[in-house]
């Protein structure tokens, strides 16, 4: 079954890239499209105890909800991660994925653009916003991310392989 335009290949791809950046730096997940808070892909979850967690707390169940495809919940605890310490990476990686697999890349590009003002144009970044670029269809974009990623870091494994996913689904409409 395809979904928004990306196959088993695609979703395998995403599983691999949160696999290989150790789940601690995400650009994406294994289903496509929809949260697992409601199933409304346009909603963030509401926690009412998000006022009692730390940092780290709020980072380590944002990883968990997000492998399990809970992007609902996954967004609204990497997002209180943001606000509570926002010179750490990993939540605007984390909150920025979350939201693409909700659908709003509107509030994804925000992050991504915070994102960039931390850390700048690393290979980690590039890749991520070309991935939310394939997720919106985007594929030139996405595929001109994908290379800036891969000038950064020619060895990038997850890279290459989101590279091939975009030759793959290339091929295929042709």
């Amino acid at each position: 079954m395809i979904k928004n335009g990306l196959g088993r290949s695609a979703r395998f791809g995403l599983f691999a890239v949160a696999l290989a950046l150790g789940g601690t730096s995400l650009s994406a997940c294994s289903s496509i499209g929809y949260s697992s808070f409601g199933q409304n892909k346009l909603e963030v979850a509401e926690l009412k105890n998000i006022g009692d967690y730390t940092a780290e707390r709020a980072l380590s169940e944002g990883r968990a909800h997000f492998r399990n495809s809970d992007f609902g919940y996954s967004a609204a605890l990497y997002k209180r991660a943001v606000e509570l310490n926002p010179g750490n990476a990993e939540g605007y990686v984390g909150l920025s994925a979350s939201y693409d697999r909700l659908g709003r890349f509107d509030l994804a590009d925000r992050v991504y653009a915070s994102l960039y003002k931390l850390s700048g144009g690393t290979a980690q970044y590039y890749n991520n916003l070309g991935y939310s670029f394939m997720l919106r269809g985007k594929l030139s974009e996405a595929l001109a991310n994908f290379r800036k990623a891969q000038a950064i870091d020619p060895e990038n494994l997850v890279v290459a392989n989101n590279i091939q996913i975009l030759k793959d689904a290339a091929a295929s409409r042709a």
